[in-house]
């Protein structure tokens, strides 16, 4: 505890609390993951996953990266997908975006340095598909809030096409894909209305 004595102070607290409470606590969580589901989610610091879903440890699996992209290059995020869908047989997976994404915002604007511009081209590409709808909105914060929609749905359209998932679909097991949005602003869920229960043609 030479770095960061404040953090382990922090979990010393927190860990006495679980068992304060249930003296199991930490049995249980050790011997058990069987969550629901699988949050796909962005890695800003103001949206964790379990607290705003009011979950406990245990019951939500999830992944996070900036902007909360599903790649079908990315061996981390397919790995994810891949253990939650075969081996937890979670029952729903939920991408969820955020208002005023930082990483959206940079899509729309300058090309940047480094691995990240890269992680952001299919935000870009997705921009620019969407131009005439974007350029029609008024304010740039709302461009820049329907561009954050428009990223939670474009991901499900790649979740539902993925190989696990359609093989998934394939043998009958039932499997849901979600779209949200969380607004900072008030701390609420919003549900974009778009979601996957079978595989979409190919085309």
């Amino acid at each position: 505890m030479k770095y960061l004595p404040g953090l382990f102070s922090n979990n010393r607290r927190w860990a006495a609390e679980q068992i304060a409470t249930d003296n199991r606590y930490f049995e249980r969580l050790r011997n058990i993951q069987r969550p629901e589901y699988l949050w796909i989610g962005c890695s800003d610091s103001r949206v964790p996953a379990n607290t705003i879903i009011g979950l406990a440890p245990g019951e939500v699996f999830v992944h996070r990266n900036v902007s909360n992209i599903v790649l079908p290059g990315d061996v981390n995020c397919l790995s994810v997908i891949q253990y939650a869908v075969e081996v937890l047989q979670v029952a729903h997976i939920i991408v969820c975006g955020h208002y005023r994404c930082g990483g959206v915002r940079a899509a729309m604007g300058p090309a940047l340095t480094g691995p990240i511009e890269g992680w952001l081209a299919p935000l870009r590409k997705l921009c620019l598909e969407h131009d005439a709808e974007l350029d029609a909105i008024d304010t740039p914060l709302e461009r820049w809030d329907r561009l954050c929609e428009l990223n939670v749905a474009a991901q499900v359209h790649t979740l539902a096409r993925l190989p696990v998932l359609r093989a998934a679909w394939g043998r009958g097991q039932a499997l849901t894909v979600h779209g949200w949005i969380y607004d900072l602003s008030d701390g609420l869920l919003r549900d974009l209305d778009v979601c996957a229960e079978c595989p979409p043609a190919l085309g």
